[in-house]
């Protein structure tokens, strides 16, 4: 029988075992609990410092994030199994009067259990219901970028028909904005701003709004300021607010007539004052171009078992 947490995050056997000695001793069982409570709220917030640094511009890759997650996780454990932040023994305060002091023996006499007619006695929790933004079931992060494309090519195809532009070129400016979907702004840990293009909140916007620290080129230097971006309900609410605030806003007219051509299109946007970057329409027509885009749109639209679908198409499928 386990008297402690578990000493490595992959100690997946340690559920079953907390069960059975909640069976027997739920003081102990709660003792346990809390402390993993503890490890999981730490893990959540090492994983935001993670997602809001830019990166590792020299040694990052896919690997390195893999197995710096797996540092985080290990860490939270350890240091909620060290005191941590003081979660787990405020938890244990609390919830600790709720336990029944009524005990009975069990047969071996070894543990005592809680009488089951004080066990009614505690309230049960009610989960109150969740509207807009926090019951969104879209993905936080994306896995890969056909995952990407996969996910956002109906918003992008119906955007992109509004335009008059390739929903390839939307996807490649999202993709450049949010990291493949990896670093997508977030109001809190664990809820999604859905802001694809990273469109500021101005005073025009009237929704809600998410704080973070962002670079801008000022004079040819990264300069870090704090700044508002929207916040949406979806991807599609992103898309759709993306072709409003091109139409809305005269400085981008230019780019509006050139929307046959990709290319031209995107550099219109730059020269427009979408982005900072002096390098940003460069960097867009290169994912554009890039293997990564064109991998990923062949392998959704070429899927067997689960196609790209047009915008009309997917949202028929939604209906039912």
């Amino acid at each position: 029988m386990i008297s402690t947490p578990p000493d490595v995050y992959t100690d997946l056997q340690g559920l079953s075992r907390l069960r059975s000695l909640t069976r027997k001793d739920s003081g102990k069982a709660l003792n346990i609990v809390a402390q993993q409570f503890e490890a999981l709220f730490l893990q959540m917030m090492l994983k935001s410092v993670q997602e809001s640094s830019f990166g590792d511009p020299l040694f990052g890759s896919q690997q390195m994030d893999f197995y710096r997650d797996m540092h985080d996780k290990q860490l939270s454990v350890d240091l909620a199994h060290k005191g941590g932040m003081g979660i787990a023994d405020m938890l244990v305060q609390q919830l600790g009067k709720q336990l029944p002091q009524k005990k009975e023996a069990v047969s071996d006499g070894s543990y005592s259990v809680p009488d089951r007619l004080s066990l009614r006695a505690i309230s049960p929790v009610v989960n109150e219901p969740v509207t807009g933004i926090r019951q969104s079931r879209q993905p936080l992060k994306f896995d890969s970028p056909t995952d990407f494309v996969k996910h956002l090519w109906p918003g992008a195809s119906k955007a992109a028909a509004d335009l008059g532009v390739s929903p390839e070129v939307l996807l490649a400016q999202a993709a450049l904005e949010t990291g493949w979907g990896k670093k997508i702004i977030q109001m809190e840990p664990g809820i999604s701003s859905h802001n694809l293009f990273n469109i500021k909140a101005d005073r025009r916007w009237k929704g809600e709004k998410a704080g973070v620290s962002t670079l801008e080129y000022i004079n040819g230097a990264m300069v870090k300021q704090r700044a508002a971006f929207r916040v949406y309900d979806s991807y599609a609410e992103s898309f759709s607010d993306y072709v409003n605030f091109l139409r809305t806003n005269p400085r981008y007219g230019e780019a509006l007539q050139k929307t046959d051509n990709d290319a031209a299109f995107v550099t219109a946007l730059h020269k427009a004052g979408y982005a900072t970057d002096p390098h940003y329409a460069a960097k867009i027509q290169r994912i554009l171009d890039g293997r990564v885009m064109a991998s990923a749109v062949d392998a959704v639209k070429f899927s067997a078992s689960d196609p790209i679908l047009s915008y009309e198409v997917a949202l028929a499928g939604d209906d039912k």
